[in-house]
């Protein structure tokens, strides 16, 4: 049996949407892109949302909103992706690096305060596997920090102190105290691409709360500036008779189309089946794999939050990172695809070119030499996850 890591989950919904679109003659950004943001930003609980080509391009945009830009610093985790940190790099700025608390997949808070200089502009939390960081503690911090808050634009001014920029590319769905992700952070970025909860294929969005002072609609309308060349017109509002535009900067192309739209739509019409599933799932392998005391997995469930179930992460306690290839490599051998989430970015030869070194961090790298991200998906069947299961249980002997 072959057991895929993370395929797209299309139903003929999504292609029935799709077809529609195809058909109607409107491609590009148009009436379904509209449609999609403003549902996203009615299930997120905002009153706007913006959607964009990635998850990435909706962080940027927003470094670039703010105003950010050479001379600012902006705070990331170590253990996260790479677009977590490449934008910061894009707008100029420079990141800063935290190290995780130890045994968790979240950064240290501690060390994120002592981190904070009157040169830090934003805070970019990362959502791992779905589960939403401790935001009320993130703002605390930000809090006691007011002071030391430098303004350096009229957005920044308006929030008063340093914006959160959540990275909930894995988040989609995930609750935090009873409030969706999406209207947790100052700004929340999702991710869109084709192995995510909900898949455009590519593409992503941005949501945020409201601001004190800053119109909803005035964001709305400089994310679209922003990703369309800094054009004041979309195609869509040309084909009212009013073709004049102006370009106010030279800005960036990186516009959500109709035919991704087209399969969010439908993706979002089946989304909490989808969350129902991959919950059945994690279940299952929570069962399975509760009496294997060296094993630590990720809680995706507590009083606090309810992640969404992107991915399910195990790390082998007392092993190394000899012992978790390896037991990806058997895993493989048997027809499982399985992961790692994620190498640390001081580990990745960009970010030592930069000056980051691994030995700064040892809390990531212990999280991150033993962590296996077994396959969780919305396709996968109760005979495949029994086989996985199987599996594992073969592969674990002796070390429960």
């Amino acid at each position: 049996m072959n057991i895929p890591f993370s395929p797209p989950d299309i139903s003929d919904l999504e292609i029935k949407y799709v077809t529609e679109v195809l058909k109607s003659g409107w491609i590009t950004t148009g009436p379904k892109t509209k449609e999609f943001e403003r549902k996203i930003a009615e299930y997120c609980g905002t009153k706007k949302a913006a959607c964009l080509n990635s998850a990435t391009a909706a962080m940027e945009m927003t470094l670039r909103l703010l105003g950010v830009g050479e001379g600012d610093e902006v705070i990331t985790s170590a253990y996260t992706y790479t677009a977590s940190a490449s934008v910061i790099c894009h707008v100029g700025a420079t990141p800063v690096l935290v190290d995780t608390a130890e045994n968790s997949y979240e950064m240290d808070y501690e060390q994120l305060e002592k981190a904070i200089t009157e040169k830090t502009k934003v805070i970019i939390p990362v959502d791992i596997a779905g589960v939403m960081c401790d935001y009320d503690k993130i703002f605390k911090v930000l809090e006691r920090k007011r002071q030391m808050f430098e303004p350096s634009n009229e957005i920044q001014e308006a929030i008063g102190r340093i914006v959160v920029l959540a990275d909930a590319a894995h988040s989609f769905g995930a609750k935090y105290k009873g409030k969706k992700s999406g209207a947790v952070a100052d700004f929340t970025s999702f991710s869109f691409h084709a192995v995510k909860n909900l898949t455009t294929a590519e593409g992503g969005a941005i949501t945020w709360k409201s601001i004190p002072g800053i119109g909803d609609e005035d964001i709305y309308r400089q994310y679209m500036i922003l990703s369309l060349h800094g054009q004041t017109k979309d195609a869509l509002s040309k084909t009212t008779g009013s073709w004049e535009y102006d370009i106010l900067t030279p800005a960036y192309k990186c516009n959500m189309t109709d035919i991704m739209a087209a399969i969010g739509l439908a993706q979002l019409e089946r989304y909490e089946a989808i969350l129902q599933h991959r919950f059945t799932l994690i279940e299952k392998y929570n069962q399975f794999l509760h009496s294997y005391k060296n094993i630590q997995v990720l809680c995706h469930q507590d009083s606090v939050s309810h992640s969404s179930g992107h991915l399910y992460m195990i790390r082998f306690i007392n092993e190394n990172i000899e012992f978790r290839n390896e037991f990806i490599k058997k895993l493989a051998e048997k027809g499982v695809s399985a992961n790692v989430h994620y190498k640390p970015l001081p580990l990745l030869t960009a970010y030592k070119r930069l000056g980051f070194c691994i030995e700064d961090y040892p809390n990531a790298y212990d999280m991150y030499k033993n962590e296996v991200t077994l396959p969780l998906n919305s396709l996968m069947t109760e005979e495949q996850m029994t086989y996985v299961v199987s599996i594992l249980s073969e592969l674990l002997r002796g070390i429960e």
